[in-house]
């Protein structure tokens, strides 16, 4: 079965108030050993989250009394955050989430996508912060029980007695027959795609290389 958010996820929604000062992100930080806090509004929905690199600004782009005309519109508002005094002033925005339903799968690239090492787990009906889903939590789905993972693969094939296989630290080597090359590239794909399988090494024979690349008419 696809993992799902809810199987991995934080207890503890690390999150702060619009108005909290920089010494209480910090200290929120730190209690939860954290590299961001999500800031949540009245309602505790998600509204931005505010990491170290944000509060690093204070050092790296300390705030100017007058802008620089050259200025790109980036420099500008790192000056702006490193000004900033609260969470609503430093934090980046819009907060990226995810639900109890998300994939993890989905849920990784949420967090390549934006750079971004935690997300705001929020509930789909209100949009409030129900937990955090960090990064070590998504990394979790590596770590399945062998077991898993071979039952997991035996599921996607067509006729488990025909295609020998082994699992070995997340990699799956297998072997077999089909008809088609395509055949082989899709059973491939299909197990790569299972939570925790870290990569394919297939060996799949086939009879017939329907993926050959044809001249076009000219």
């Amino acid at each position: 079965m696809p993992i799902e958010v809810k199987d991995i996820m934080g207890p503890v929604a690390v999150a702060v108030v619009e108005d909290a000062s920089f010494a209480e992100i910090m200290a929120a930080m730190r209690r939860f050993a954290v590299g961001a806090v999500t800031v949540i509004d009245a309602q505790r929905r998600p509204v931005g989250v505010v990491s170290e690199d944000d509060l690093l600004l204070k050092e790296t782009a300390p705030a100017q009394p007058k802008r620089a005309i050259f200025d790109s519109r980036r420099r500008r508002r790192e000056h702006h955050k490193a000004a900033g005094m609260t969470a609503a002033q430093l934090m980046s925005s819009p907060a990226i989430t995810v639900t109890p339903q998300t994939l993890a799968r989905e849920a990784a690239q949420r967090m390549h996508d934006g750079r971004v090492k935690q997300l705001p787990v929020i509930d789909a009906a209100t949009g409030r912060i129900i937990g955090t889903l960090h990064q070590r939590d998504v990394l979790r789905v590596f770590s399945r029980p062998v077991e898993e993972l071979r039952a997991d693969v035996r599921a996607v094939l067509p006729d488990p007695d025909a295609f020998p296989f082994e699992v070995d630290q997340g990699v799956v080597k297998i072997g077999g027959m089909v008809e088609r090359r395509s055949q082989a590239v899709v059973l491939a794909e299909r197990i790569r795609g299972i939570e925790g399988v870290v990569d394919v090494r297939s060996y799949i024979a086939f009879s017939q290389d329907d993926l050959l690349d044809f001249p076009s008419p000219t």
